[in-house]
């Protein structure tokens, strides 16, 4: 069994080997729930790559004429108001299991005024009989929720076809998502990515619905943001490197060749930090996704342009873990986090971070400098 996942001794966890020992179904429904199995565990990080956001450092205010009670945490995002920078990212659907991690997470969006991303809704359109564990809007009434589709299978169906698959999930908006690493490392995985910048173009002009371009896991270069924006594209996931490697995901699904490119690039992406800079720097309006953990990492994207941080396999783990009431404690302790920073960086709105006072690493400093 490869012994290349995430962790100091860098062997391969007993529980995710015995989930490997069982994938060999195909089928989109049974890859579903193995990315489930798998991304409820560290055995999917990235091995040596970080996000580059412990690269900016605050300076402390000890003065901050602030009480914690006049701190305001909502942002406007694809014109809802959030009561928190805060969107539980992309995850799931496809399956019954995936339905329900979906309603749950989806009503604590609900009670906590975040936003919520729906997984890749390319398995509702193979198999239709699975559109209920896409369906959240029981339980997420006024959420900003937002649909997802790969900008490969964007390119081969009409814009009615997206638009159709955004109105039965009831979505305000729709990530199209960018995912070549992963698709070169997964089996059966896509191959030709041609036509990519005309469709975000074309839904932008035509779907009637924002539309987001979405990374899953490499993060969005400075070029790469440019020219979506020249596309259309307004607002970006960066869903950078250092959090979960999705390259890595597919390797440990993978073997041969396929397996050993997945090794190879399992760190592949730009990091987190430096996609949420240069996003922001291209004219976009970026929500920071990959490797966001706690409210420090929050503040910390948000001081580098980001208008909101997307948490999605940390939100899993403490759901597989606590239940409902144990994803609700996690969050609750990021918002914890999130208030305790803006207050020790003088910063009564989260828009404040971004002229809060800091130092940046040389590692993230000389990314940035980068042309």
């Amino acid at each position: 069994m490869l012994a290349l996942a995430h962790g100091a001794s860098g062997v391969v966890p007993r529980a995710v080997q015995s989930l490997l020992a069982n994938m060999t179904d195909p089928d989109i429904k049974a890859r579903k729930d193995h990315h489930l199995d798998l991304c409820a565990t560290d055995a999917v990080a990235f091995k040596e790559r970080s996000t580059l956001l412990e690269d900016v450092v605050f300076v402390h205010d000890s003065l901050p004429d602030l009480a914690l009670d006049d701190l305001d945490l909502s942002v406007e995002l694809l014109g809802k108001t959030l009561k928190a920078p805060i969107l539980i990212a992309s995850m799931t659907g496809g399956t019954d299991r995936a339905g329900q991690i979906n309603l749950a997470l989806a009503a604590i969006a609900e009670r906590r005024g975040y936003g919520f991303g729906l997984g890749s809704q390319r398995a509702m359109q193979k198999r239709p009989e699975t559109a209920d564990s896409y369906r959240v809007r029981d339980v997420a009434k006024t959420t900003l929720v937002i649909g997802n589709l790969g900008v490969v299978q964007a390119r081969d169906q009409s814009t009615d076809m997206v638009r159709a698959l955004v109105e039965d999930v009831g979505a305000d908006a729709l990530f199209v998502h960018m995912n070549p690493g992963q698709e070169l490392v997964q089996p059966g995985g896509d191959r030709d990515f041609r036509g990519g910048l005309e469709t975000m173009a074309r839904l932008c002009r035509d779907l009637g619905k924002p539309v987001v371009a979405k990374e899953t896991g490499c993060g969005i270069g400075k070029r790469v943001a440019e020219r979506l924006r020249s596309a259309g594209i307004t607002h970006c996931d960066v869903s950078g490197a250092g959090g979960t490697s999705w390259v890595g995901v597919e390797a440990l699904r993978a073997e041969g060749d396929q397996k050993d490119l997945g090794n190879l690039l399992w760190d592949w992406g730009v990091p987190t930090g430096v996609s949420v800079a240069w996003a922001s720097a291209a004219g976009l309006t970026p929500i920071a996704t990959g490797g966001i953990k706690t409210g420090l990492d929050v503040a910390r994207a948000m001081s580098l342009g980001a208008c909101a941080a997307g948490i999605a396999r940390p939100a899993l783990m403490a759901y597989m873990e606590g239940g409902e009431a144990g994803a609700e404690a996690f969050f609750e302790r990021v918002e914890r986090e999130l208030r305790a920073v803006m207050l020790l960086t003088g910063s009564r709105r989260v828009s404040d971070l971004r002229k809060a006072h800091k130092v940046i690493g040389p590692t993230l400093e000389r990314w940035l400098n980068a042309s």
